[in-house]
């Protein structure tokens, strides 16, 4: 999941170089965190959070084949 996550949000940034992604195993969960630039929190989130929702569907779409459950969360540096 985080392999994942990490190319579709360094495909949208223009600073790749300072994605960072958190991956925390919870019993029942997988929360990721996505730390992205100041500059880049507006391509990440989309207009309405478009884009950050589309984000969350790949991923647990990719999740739910492996029978987990996965939460995004956007965090600014």
């Amino acid at each position: 999941m985080k392999d994942l996550l990490e190319l579709l949000t360094k495909a949208l940034v223009d600073n790749p170089e300072e994605v960072d992604i958190k991956e925390t195993v919870g019993e029942s969960i997988i929360i990721l965190e996505i730390k992205v630039s100041q500059d880049d929190v507006g391509k990440v989130i989309g207009k309405e959070g478009r884009i950050a929702n589309a984000i969350r569907t790949v991923v647990k779409a990719a999740a739910a084949k492996q029978g987990k459950k996965v939460t995004v969360e956007i965090i600014t540096k």
